[in-house]
């Protein structure tokens, strides 16, 4: 009998074939990330496309600046102010476009956009 293998029922099975299985459908089901750099006083890219159940992460790469994202249209829903190092994260439900600027500099401004 191979390496790795075990016989159940006159069956030759991997003896880690139900943690490759979890490992897999974990990975399967994970969602995917976006990171988007703030630098130079810019969101970098600007205009991001996702998925539905996808997420963005802001990372701020300033030496000594904070940062936030404001979603206008949602409120003005704004995240935690992001010190050097710091970053942001935000899961996207629902398909359409979401504008957002910083809300120490409404000069910086971004879009994410989100399809099924």
């Amino acid at each position: 009998m191979p390496s790795g293998f075990v016989k159940l029922s006159g069956w030759l099975c991997l003896k880690r074939a139900p943690l490759v299985l979890a490992l897999f459908s974990f990975f399967a089901l994970a969602e995917n990330v976006v990171d988007v750099r703030i630098e130079g006083y810019k969101y970098q890219p600007a205009e991001v496309s996702i998925k539905v159940g996808d997420s963005v992460r802001w990372v701020n790469h300033e030496k000594r600046t904070s940062h936030s994202v404001v979603f206008p249209a949602e409120g003005g829903l704004e995240s935690e102010r992001m010190f050097p190092d710091e970053s942001w994260l935000r899961r996207f439900d629902k398909a359409g476009r979401y504008d957002y600027h910083c809300g120490p500099h409404p000069e910086m401004k971004g879009l994410v956009v989100v399809s099924e």
